[in-house]
């Protein structure tokens, strides 16, 4: 078929798996996939190749580098005792596993090991794509252990690859093969995203920073490829940096843009994938012998099988070496199953099976190829199509704690970054030469702002505190409970001055709850905008009552923009120095951001930021 023809092929197998997906009520990626395979009964489907440069060079860049600016840098930070040892020894011993199971099959063990390089990993985008439901810092462990395994599955497939092809491989060669890959790796994503950062931090034009942004995972992958490092682990580095600097070297505009353009992106790549997996599928099972099918597919049973136990084990033994929760109120058992049950498959195995030689020996008439592309496909099918739909159901199982990290943090935040806007109000004014009926108006819709931030906070966690009561009344069997309220008070930061209350307005909050504390600082100030040249009016109407002793509209108008886009700067900084401190996590910050990101924009417009 015609590179148009597919383009277009594509586009409604997505459509339609869009569309029929929340009917159905499964999830898209598998929809997606299932309608691959619908799609590889056609003959002359069968025929379109998904060459592995394609996943590599196409895919894999944008997808990693988005995935990798969406996660939380302080749950990586956190998380490191949990991601070290899942991304290197896990994946060293998954793929050792299938290795041997491989073998009892007749598998040659170097070929068989290629197997175990290519199915590994956990696939980052089929995690983020399927582990929705899991909470959020079970997301964000398993989110990043995705990205980071990548590395280790590349290096054991260069190793495996050699030891096929004849070539000496000693432990010295190995050693500098992980070194170059990771450190290599590592070095090239830092570089290409500082030479980013410097190029973009003194431009303010939307369209520039956003290509710019665009080019940096896969200029990121070609220097890791130049130097013979991981082109995987460059562009994930890369988008960790970027995402620690991304306040800096971006404005409202490009942020706006950036987020409307890249979820997009990355969602209609994912679905092309998916689809293509579904079809490389059927074009290598039409490819194979007819008799060694079925040997095929107790390989590609007992690979999956393999890899859901190994993957349990190794959670159990290294237990004592993980820190323990603050408070384990559930099972661990039932965590690590769940962390089990979303180890998802899918394109980087894809690539790599895919980029196996034809030279590499197999079984009889099978090569090496189609042994490891056939059932490293199986395991991606297996996985997505079992494990996907258990995710949800394992999960209600495991009754992990639900995760109210993120929205406390966001209403501290929201709270706050107000209060402390509302505190400086006085000192912003005097320096942008705003009056005080400007002034006085922004102070009282402030003082509304955070009446209404106080109030979720306080309904927030009265809901929680009613739910946790009626939880523990339903353990004990009491059914004849009164259901009495509980209070709750607002987290404060103890570096601020309080914030006044309102006193009236429903739904007040208490008034341990409406003490508010902020932070004193000063402005750093904001450039006040200009006029441009006045047009030609015309009278339409005329008013008696207009008291010429005010000031003009224009110019209140001007005041309160000034004012305000000023009182958006502080936010800002006191939003950025929460983040410093660690009070708040990135993914927070995210968030109050593009709040704030759409003030501005509704005050500048459009066309007159960046």
């Amino acid at each position: 078929m015609e590179g148009l023809e597919v383009t277009v092929l594509l586009g409604l197998a997505i459509l339609t798996g869009t569309a029929l997906a929340p009917r159905l009520r499964i999830a898209t990626p598998l929809m997606l996939v299932v309608i691959g395979l619908l799609l590889g009964f056609v003959p002359q489907l069968r025929d379109i190749q998904l060459p592995p440069e394609t996943v590599l060079l196409l895919f894999l860049p944008v997808m990693l580098f988005w995935e990798s600016l969406t996660t939380s840098l302080r749950a990586v930070r956190r998380s490191l005792r949990y991601i070290v040892p899942m991304s290197t020894l896990l994946v060293v011993a998954s793929a050792f596993a299938v290795a041997g199971i491989a073998t009892l099959f007749g598998v040659p063990f170097h070929t068989a090991l290629l197997l175990g390089a290519a199915v590994a990993p956990p696939d980052a985008t089929a995690v983020a794509a399927l582990g929705r439901l899991l909470p959020e810092r079970t997301f964000m462990k398993l989110k990043a252990e995705s990205l980071t395994n990548d590395g280790t599955a590349l290096v054991l497939y260069a190793i495996a690859l050699s030891l096929s092809l004849g070539e000496n491989v000693t432990g010295w060669s190995i050693t500098a093969m992980v070194l170059v890959s990771y450190l290599g790796g590592a070095a090239a994503g830092i570089a290409v995203a500082a030479l980013a950062y410097v190029g973009l931090r003194r431009s303010r034009q939307a369209l520039t920073i956003n290509i710019t942004l665009l080019l940096v995972p896969f200029a990121a992958f070609l220097v890791a490829e130049w130097i013979g490092a991981s082109g995987v682990l460059a562009v994930v580095f890369s988008g960790l940096v970027i995402a620690w600097s991304h306040s800096r070297i971006t404005t409202a505009t490009s942020r706006r843009q950036a987020s409307a353009a890249w979820p997009f992106g990355v969602f209609l790549l994912n679905g092309a994938l998916f689809v293509l997996i579904g079809l490389e599928v059927q074009f290598v099972v039409h490819d194979v012998p007819p008799r060694q099918i079925g040997m095929l597919l107790l390989i590609t049973l007992a690979t999956w099988a393999a890899l859901v136990v190994v993957r349990y084990l190794f959670q159990l033994l290294f237990a004592p070496f993980s820190r323990p929760p603050a408070a384990a109120t559930y099972s661990r058992h039932r965590a690590r199953v769940v962390s089990t049950v979303a180890g998802f498959r899918g394109a980087v195995s894809l690539a790599i099976a895919l980029s196996v030689p034809t030279s590499i020996a197999g079984i009889g008439e099978l090569t090496g190829r189609d042994i490891v592309v056939f059932v490293t496909g199986g395991v991606i099918l297996l996985s997505l199509l079992v494990q996907g739909p258990l995710l949800p159901a394992i999960t209600r199982w495991a009754r992990l704690p639900a995760d109210e990290t993120a929205a406390d943090e966001y209403e501290l935040a929201e709270r706050t970054i107000t209060g402390a806007a509302v505190a400086a109000i006085d000192d912003i004014a005097a320096e942008h030469g705003v009056s005080d009926a400007v002034r006085d108006r922004a102070r009282r819709e402030g003082y509304e702002m955070l009446e209404l931030s106080n109030a979720r906070a306080y309904a927030r966690q009265s809901a929680a505190d009613d739910a946790r009561i009626a939880e523990l009344e339903t353990a004990l069997g009491q059914t004849d409970a009164t259901g009495a309220g509980s209070g709750g008070t607002a987290e404060s930061d103890p570096s601020s001055a309080d914030a006044p209350a309102s006193t009236s307005g429903e739904g007040a909050a208490p008034a341990s709850v409406r003490r508010l504390v902020v932070p004193s600082a000063h402005d750093t100030g904001a450039a006040a905008g200009g006029s441009g040249p006045a047009a030609s009016l015309e009278m339409l109407a005329e008013s008696d009552g207009v008291d010429l002793t005010q000031r003009s509209p224009l110019t209140r108008f001007d005041e309160t923009m000034r004012l305000k886009l000023a009182l958006i700067d502080r936010k800002r900084t006191v939003l950025q120095r929460l983040r410093r401190e660690g009070t708040i996590d990135d993914l927070v910050v995210r968030r109050v951001e593009a709040r704030l990101d759409l003030d501005e924009l509704r005050l500048r417009g459009v066309d007159q930021t960046g």
